[in-house]
């Protein structure tokens, strides 16, 4: 059921509602807000999509000569936050941001997934769907607040407490989470001391995506209360596992069926031929799109062999090794599961282009290889190659030199956005490589 502008007046004087904010995802996938007292003045501005910022001073957005950008709220992102003080609570709307001609601004993320989307329904289906998966890390705080990498619990995958410390802290956040309307499936222990997950059933795209980044939001609002620090970093420690954020995704047809459902399969996994040419693409194009799945330097201290993050192109069914697996489930549950994304990805740009690379397989009836149900992790480099199993990029240089290579991947970001990521990633690249690290020192300072 739709939000309309009355509920929104109403729930701000039944809750107390102080202070708006509108938020909005820059380009690297960072929530931003302008907040605004909620006085009816305001309220008003804001119902009318006339609320304002300067679109100069977000990282890809414009230069300062045509900064003034309106951000038009998505009524049915409003959302009334379970904290609050004695000022009274805040709210929040997401919004899609606009130019002053009146038009869908070409860098915000999130308008362009909708123009993804579009596209998906020239072609008849009717929704994309996201089940997404993001793991995170809790640390503790040193006594000026700011966060180390220390841990507060000794647990492991699935364990419970007394060895997972943080059981309440997740708990709290599951709470928060169900009040403002996600529907939460299951959190638990990640594999390494420390990490977390929380998964939240599948939606379709555009509202999952809003919903990784209200998630990100209380996950860390949250354990700031319990005296932590959560960050979505994808490898913040050496020598365990990093934090994943698996992307499962189906489509839909307009009388509401699985489009990747097919029992009469010939293949025998009840697949549907619109499913593998749909996997077709996202394989085709899976080296290329590296960079905005995985768009940090230290994305790719992740993907490395050794700690069960996929590096490998290749797919399957249960097998956890490939790249991409089609989880057991069937039915209107039949799924791609993307095990490369990191929590770092900006999710409206990653699954405008994970979209895009699929209806590229579906278009151009792209075959997928064969499935390797094999543990690629055990193969040799020889067995690998003989497979025809290639690996994922090893670093952001040449992740990003990829993506500039593929015309899909960049017609899915737009020109603006592409050359806006692909400049800031050179420059964060650059910034790196030029740094000297400790290992550095501590290897070559008395050797040399």
């Amino acid at each position: 059921m739709s939000i309309t502008a009355n509920d929104i007046r109403r729930d701000i004087k039944e809750k107390n509602v102080t202070f708006l904010r509108l938020m909005f995802t820059d380009i690297l996938g960072i929530m931003k807000n302008v907040e605004i007292p909620a006085t009816d003045e305001q309220i008003e501005k804001i119902l009318s999509n006339k609320a304002m910022f300067d679109g100069s001073s977000i990282e890809g957005f414009v230069r300062i000569n045509e900064s003034d950008m309106y951000l038009y709220p998505d009524l049915d992102t409003w959302t009334v936050f379970p904290w609050g003080d004695e000022n009274g609570r805040v709210a929040g709307l997401i919004c899609d941001i606009y130019t002053p001609e009146g038009e869908p601004f070409a860098g915000d993320p999130r308008g362009n997934l909708k123009r993804a989307l579009k596209h998906m329904q020239e072609l008849g289906f009717s929704s994309f769907n996201l089940g997404p998966e993001p793991e995170f890390f809790l640390f503790k705080l040193d006594e000026k607040g700011e966060p180390t990498l220390d841990v507060n619990d000794k647990g492991g995958y699935f364990d419970l407490a007394p060895t997972d410390l943080a059981d309440n802290t997740r708990r709290e956040i599951v709470n928060v989470l169900t009040d403002m309307g996600f529907e939460v499936e299951a959190s638990h222990h990640e594999v390494a001391v420390g990490q977390h997950e929380i998964d939240f059933k599948y939606e379709e795209v555009l509202k999952a995506c809003d919903k990784i980044q209200l998630f990100k939001l209380v996950v860390k609002t949250i354990a700031r209360k319990h005296g932590l620090y959560a960050t979505f970093m994808a490898k913040p420690k050496f020598g365990i596992n990093g934090s994943g954020m698996h992307c499962n995704m189906s489509l839909f047809t307009p009388d509401g069926k699985n489009a990747f459902f097919d029992p009469e399969d010939p293949k025998g996994m009840q697949l549907s031929e619109n499913a593998y040419y749909f996997l077709g693409g996202l394989m085709k194009h899976a080296y290329n799109f590296t960079a905005v799945m995985n768009p940090t330097v230290n994305s790719y201290k992740r993907l490395v062999p050794g700690y069960e993050a996929p590096v490998y192109i290749a797919w399957a069914g249960r097998n956890r090794s490939p790249l991409i697996r089609v989880p057991a489930s069937r039915g209107m549950s039949t799924r791609l599961e993307l095990r490369s994304v990191d929590p770092t990805a900006n999710p409206y740009l990653a699954l405008a282009v994970l979209l895009e690379s699929g209806l590229d397989g579906i278009e151009n009836k792209i075959e997928a290889p064969a499935p390797v149900e094999s543990n690629i992790y055990v193969m040799t480099e020889a067995e690998r190659k003989a497979a025809g199993i290639a690996d994922l990029p090893s670093t952001l240089r040449n992740a990003v030199k990829a993506l500039q290579e593929d015309d899909v991947v960049k017609a899915a970001l737009g020109s603006h956005i592409t050359t806006n990521f692909v400049e800031a990633k050179k420059i964060e690249w650059a910034s790196y490589a030029t740094f000297v690290s400790q290992w550095e020192v501590e290897n070559y300072l008395d050797l040399y």
